[in-house]
């Protein structure tokens, strides 16, 4: 009867898993319920939503970039052409590279990101009810948490199935394995059920915001190709960035991190 000690924490830990994820899914459903679902994003409001801070920094760089005013080099180094910033976040990443007026993009990306436009940003949107608070328990994570809870249950089921007494003269393998299926298939019924309801999962945006994403992405509310494309990177990151020396600015890795390019 060992086997009940492991049976014990598979509850517990399976029990505890769905419990979170229920509350993360009432609280999901109770900011829906509040959010400003005739809100029209900006550019870095589904940049935030789509991505957060670090999304936001990469908006910002790229179209400082598309209009000549930051040369974002393939080497990874960043350059300002004009350091005039029109808005908040510009002056944010104009900063971010220094008064040398060049630095990696890599730093300056994380430092705008950190900066506190983007937490007043980020207020904004959760205020609307478009963002997930910070450091809220996000229905993202509570599914984490459900699948971590079902590999567990498995893992513990296998070592119980291995235990000396169980072997199959004991008589005890059917149960056992029937007892550990209990919690295995209310953490899987819940990821089922979750993933029905609430799918896709989002670490920032709150099911109303992911809405207004969705929007966005079908229809760009712009007035050119330009706002169109910087949409694009809005939504969808450097990956949708057309020109390659643009975009190897983004992933380039230099070996020396004294040189320039």
């Amino acid at each position: 009867m060992f086997w009940v000690l492991l049976l014990l924490p598979a509850w517990a830990v399976a029990g505890t898993a769905c419990v979170r994820l229920c509350l993360a899914a009432v609280r999901a459903a109770a900011v829906d319920a509040t959010a400003a679902r005739d809100h029209s994003l900006t550019l870095y409001e589904a940049a935030f939503l789509s991505g957060g801070p670090a999304r936001v920094a990469e908006l910002t760089l790229v179209s400082m970039a598309r209009q000549r005013r930051l040369l974002l080099a393939h080497t990874g180094w960043a350059t300002v052409v004009d350091p005039r910033g029109h808005d908040e976040m510009e002056r944010s990443v104009i900063g971010a590279i220094g008064p040398e007026g060049q630095s990696r993009i890599a730093p300056v990306r994380a430092s705008a990101a950190t900066a506190e436009s983007v937490h007043r940003l980020a207020d904004r949107l959760v205020a609307a009810g478009l963002a997930v608070p910070d450091g809220e328990r996000t229905i993202a994570g509570a599914v984490r948490q459900v699948q971590a809870a079902a590999a567990t249950v498995l893992v513990l089921g296998a070592v119980a199935l291995l235990l000396p007494s169980q072997a199959p003269d004991a008589g005890y393998e059917v149960p056992v394995a029937v007892w550990f299926a209990l919690p295995l298939i209310l953490t899987l019924s819940c990821l089922a059920i979750t993933r029905i309801e609430v799918h896709p999962y989002s670490r920032w945006a709150s099911p109303a915001g992911q809405r207004l994403l969705g929007t966005l992405a079908r229809h760009p509310d712009g007035t050119g190709d330009d706002r169109t494309y910087l949409t694009s990177v809005a939504v969808r990151g450097v990956r949708a960035v057309g020109e390659p020396d643009l975009r190897a600015a983004f992933t380039h890795r230099d070996r020396s991190a004294g040189r320039r390019g």
